[in-house]
């Protein structure tokens, strides 16, 4: 591929070399032949691609860039942004997948002959697929030209990867580096919001890395192999949205509601605010698509994204779906929704005749009620609306009649509270609320279906715990359980709990009732003055403790772990030998010694996502917990770092004394940011006895660096004394010791915690009597 002018910052660098931002900055001072700046600024300059790769080969630094970082860096260097060069390159891509002889015969000829015959040969292939009105809007012969490089480096891509995949690859990146221009919904939201609305497909949502505003990857939308539980089973915080997740796991058996799901056919489905068409990729092979994006660049991602998704017919139209919808008196099977919250600029006084007000006109401060009558005056009698909505909708006084209409008339069918952290805003727990057009002539459904999903991934701790177990801290029972958060929700058991009781519901009007989260309540019971919908507050609390019976269980396992814990106790520290050294005067080392001796391997952890395996993070070592992070694609030529028992894995922000043996409950995981392991020989270290004097606080002081804001940790200068491996496994067994005494005492306050809670509940509801 040609150089061109494309340009590349220092991070760029680094990543085709394959090193760190200092190194490129080292290479700049100390080489005087390294490529002088080009543009950007004076803190972020930019370089000439073309003289960088020169510079790097010429030094041995680069054998051959991969042709993806080459087709990214001409992305990102385009002079026209980085929007506007992913739609000439979709176009393209859209040209080399329905008409590859055309696109062979035209990159034949030179740049300028292909820049020329161009806009002649997309505009029929663009009408094809995208209709005439279609948002995608490309430059003439003259504003194509800078792009021919970057174009025939897209079309090379896609001979490697598909058509499809590269235009993935590229446009998940472009959502990775432009993370805050976005609003996002992750794929398993998507997934399952796919699967609510009755959608076919729902497997091809599993590998669609950003949801609503991120295109699928390799494994995407037409794949196969993937279903929706891959989709949840890999997104449970999978939070960056493309080239570090373009792959997806299969996970498990099928639940009887995504089985459900496959049995009804997928018709014609709408997202009126699609953003880059994930919701609408993760909605499967519908006969036919319709989007609207009030952002005239997102419209034309999204087209493009979908016409190469899918060969069923693709309609997109930019603009405000409130204000100049694109498709008036159309009536598809399912309407999917992730609208903007929480507008005052809606449109609320010039639309206040609009016939879509049916259930009642919104108040201006009730924009996403809009978006509900909006939804349903798109769907056909019987058909499904799914729309991601704040939790304030539920409640709020200023909707209550919209609400109460919505339940009377028979269309709001369920409400379904997701843990915080599901989607963008992560603080809060968004609700899916799930609406059928009601058919003319049909009594009202009389009940709604209300799931609180966050309580259903709720788990207490199940028994005492080796040093660095794998078991998490229990809930306090009794009480609204905490989100384990962004990037670690068990989407499975949300997937499923979901999916199981809609499903239920949906074929017979019941669904298994079960405590504190899931319950089919009459619609007459929520017709009071504040029509709140929300599910914790009319969902029947579990039992206090888990019952009277529970909370006997709990006090027996507290009991058994105090009587451990006490004869884990330390004995009374003993004064050293005569004949031993004071510690001053031992002779030391530093782990920096150790690593060139080859006494251990120092590796770091520098992948948030570890492909297949769940990731071990910084705050997992922290509370002596198991892997809790994601599994999910790495980043793009990332190899994670995998535990193997006996490793040492020590924290290198925080200023924290910790340092954890890997033991086999936790080995086989990938190592998180922020982490530094440490891998003895066997025949010279002992890892306890590694571990145990790296925990020194002294040690850690000596050897912590601060930074305005935090204080991090060079592993390589902490020091150990030299001692014989036989005097290594003394000290070692002390420490293993003093490991599983801690952890006793972790164990044994998170069930006393769980034992006051479970008293104090049960107390105040009646079913503990005070004696």
């Amino acid at each position: 591929m040609p150089d061109n002018a494309a340009e590349v910052t220092a991070a760029g660098i680094a990543r085709l070399a394959g090193v760190g931002r200092a190194a490129v900055s080292n290479w700049r001072r100390r080489h005087a032949d390294f490529p002088k700046p080009v543009g950007g600024t004076e803190t972020s300059p930019t370089f000439a691609l073309g003289d960088v790769e020169r510079w790097l080969r010429a030094q041995g630094k680069l054998a051959e860039v991969p042709l993806r970082e080459r087709v990214w860096q001409l992305l990102t260097g385009h002079p026209a942004g980085g929007a506007a060069a992913l739609c000439q390159v979709g176009a393209v891509l859209l040209l080399v997948r329905d008409r590859p002889a055309v696109w062979h015969r035209l990159s034949e000829g030179t740049d300028d002959q292909l820049a020329e015959m161009l806009p002649v040969a997309l505009a029929p292939a663009l009408t094809a697929r995208l209709g005439e009105a279609h948002p995608v809007h490309l430059p003439d012969a003259a504003g194509l030209g800078p792009t021919v490089p970057l174009l025939r480096g897209a079309a090379e891509l896609a001979a490697d990867l598909g058509p499809r995949e590269a235009y993935a690859f590229l446009l998940g990146r472009h959502l990775d580096a432009n993370l805050r221009q976005y609003t996002l919904t992750p794929p398993a939201p998507a997934a399952l919001m796919a699967a609510l609305a009755g959608l076919a497909s729902v497997e091809r949502a599993a590998t669609s890395p950003g949801g609503k505003g991120a295109p699928g990857g390799p494994g995407g939308p037409d794949g196969t192999a993937a279903g929706a539980q891959a989709a949840v089973a890999q997104a449970a915080g999978e939070q960056s949205f493309g080239a570090q997740s373009v792959g997806a796991q299969a996970a498990g058996e099928q639940s009887a509601g995504e089985q459900a799901a496959r049995e009804r056919a997928a018709g014609s489905v709408l997202d009126p605010a699609s953003g880059t068409g994930g919701l609408l990729g993760a909605a499967g092979s519908a006969v036919s698509v319709y989007a609207q994006e009030r952002d005239p660049d997102l419209a034309a991602l999204t087209a493009l994204r979908l016409a190469l998704d899918t060969d069923a017919p693709v309609r997109v139209a930019g603009g405000d779906s409130l204000r100049a919808d694109a498709f008036p008196g159309l009536a598809v099977d399912a309407v999917v929704c992730h609208p903007p919250f929480n507008e005052r600029n809606w449109g609320h006084d010039e639309l206040a005749y609009d016939p879509r007000w049916e259930y009642g006109f919104p108040a201006r401060t009730e924009s996403e009620l809009a978006w509900v009558q909006h939804a349903l005056a798109h769907v056909r009698d019987g058909g499904t609306a799914v729309l991601l909505m704040p939790p304030a909708a539920a409640s709020r006084r200023s909707g209550r009649r919209i609400r109460a209409d919505l339940l009377r008339r028979g269309a709001l069918r369920a409400v379904v509270a997701l843990p915080a952290g599901a989607a963008p805003p992560y603080g809060i727990p968004l609700h899916l609320w799930v609406l059928r057009r009601p058919g003319a002539g049909q009594p009202a459904a009389p009940h709604v279906l209300l799931i609180d999903a966050a309580a259903a991934v709720a788990a207490p701790a199940e028994g005492p715990a080796a040093p660095g177990a794998t078991t998490p801290a229990p809930a306090a029972h009794g009480a609204v359980a905490p989100s384990p958060g962004r990037g670690k929700l068990p989407w499975q058991t949300v997937h499923t709990t979901v999916l199981d009781a809609w499903h239920a519901f949906d074929r017979g009007g019941a669904a298994p009732e079960r405590a504190g989260v899931c319950r089919v309540l009459p619609v007459i019971e929520l017709l009071d003055d504040d029509v709140d919908l929300a599910p914790a507050r009319h969902l029947p609390p579990p039992a206090a403790g888990g019952g009277v019976a529970e909370l006997a269980a709990v006090r027996d396992r507290l009991t058994a772990t105090l009587t451990r814990t006490a004869e884990l106790t330390p004995a009374a520290p003993a004064r050293p030998r005569a004949e031993e050294p004071a510690a001053d005067r031992r002779p030391m080392t530093t782990v920096g010694e150790l690593a060139r001796a080859g006494a251990l391997v120092l590796k770091s952890g520098t992948t948030a996502a570890g492909g297949s395996v769940p990731v071990l993070t910084e705050q997992d070592v922290l509370a002596g917990t198991g892997p809790t992070g994601p599994a999910g694609g790495a980043a793009e030529g990332d190899e994670p770092v995998l535990t193997e028992p006996g490793d040492v894995v020590v924290p290198l922000i925080g200023g924290g004394t910790v340092a954890r043996v890997v033991d086999e409950s936790t080995a086989g995981a990938a190592l998180g940011r922020n982490l530094s392991l440490l891998r003895p020989d066997p025949e010279a270290l002992d890892p306890w006895f590694l571990a145990g004097y790296l925990r020194g606080s002294a040690n850690q002081r000596q050897a912590s660096s601060y930074a305005s804001t935090a204080t991090r940790l060079d592993v390589r200068r902490l020091r150990l004394p030299r001692l014989p491996l036989a005097d290594q496994r003394r000290y070692g067994e002390r420490y293993r010791t003093l490991a599983s005494f801690e952890e006793s005492l972790r164990h044994a306050a998170r069930l006393g915690e769980q034992l006051v809670r479970g008293l104090y509940d049960g107390l105040a509801d009646g079913t503990v009597e005070p004696h």
